[in-house]
C-alpha cells in the first residue's frame, strides 16, 4: 500500500468544510485501496495538544514538509498560521518539488457593516503573495463544489502518475 499524505490547512472558520473534505477523501480511498493507494489526511486537530518544546505550530510545519499534497482553504481572511503553513509548504515545494500545493478560496458574503479591516488586509496580502509566485487559486462557492474540484485534481494526479499506485 502506498500512502500519499495530504495536509489540510485552514482557519477554524472552515470546520464544516474540513469535515466534509476529510469525508470526501475517505470515500475516495474506498476506490483507491484496490489500486494499492491510500490518501492520509493530516489535520492540526489530530495533533496532541500538549505543550511542545518549541511551539506546536513547528510540529504542524514539520508535518507539512513530510506531505505529498498541501491544500489550503481561505475565506474571509488568511490567518497568520494559514499564511505560515502556506509559506512552509511553498519553501518545501521549491526545495524538493513536494508537496504539491492547492489553494481554494471560498466566495463568502461579507457585510460592510461588520467587515474586519485586519481580516481583509490579511486576505489581500495572501492574494498578493499568490500573485507574486504566480499561483492561481481555485474559487468555490459551496462545499460540494470544493469536493468536486479537488476530486478532479486527484483524478488528474492519478492519471499522470503524480500519485503512485502499487504495482501488482
Amino acid at each position: 500500500m502506498i500512502t500519499t499524505k495530504l495536509f489540510l490547512a485552514s482557519s477554524s472558520e472552515f470546520c464544516e468544510e474540513r469535515k466534509e473534505f476529510e469525508l470526501c477523501i475517505s470515500r475516495k480511498n474506498k476506490a483507491l485501496r484496490p489500486r494499492g493507494v491510500v490518501i492520509e489526511v493530516v489535520l492540526w486537530e489530530d495533533f496532541l495538544n500538549a505543550m511542545s518544546k518549541t511551539r506546536l505550530q513547528d510540529e504542524y510545519n514539520q508535518a507539512i514538509r513530510e506531505c505529498d499534497l498541501f491544500v489550503t482553504l481561505v475565506g474571509s481572511k488568511a490567518g497568520r498560521y494559514t499564511d505560515e503553513e502556506f509559506e512552509t509548504a511553498h519553501a518545501q515545494f521549491k526545495a524538493t518539488g513536494r508537496p504539491l500545493i492547492f489553494t481554494y478560496f471560498k466566495d463568502v458574503q461579507i457585510s460592510s457593516a461588520s467587515v474586519n479591516r485586519a481580516d481583509m488586509a490579511s486576505l489581500w496580502a495572501f492574494e498578493d503573495k499568490l500573485k507574486v509566485v504566480e499561483h492561481f487559486p481555485t474559487r468555490y462557492t459551496n462545499t460540494d463544489q470544493l469536493k468536486h474540484e479537488f476530486n478532479q485534481q486527484l483524478d488528474k494526479l492519478l492519471a499522470s502518475g503524480s500519485i503512485r499506485v502499487a504495482s501488482h
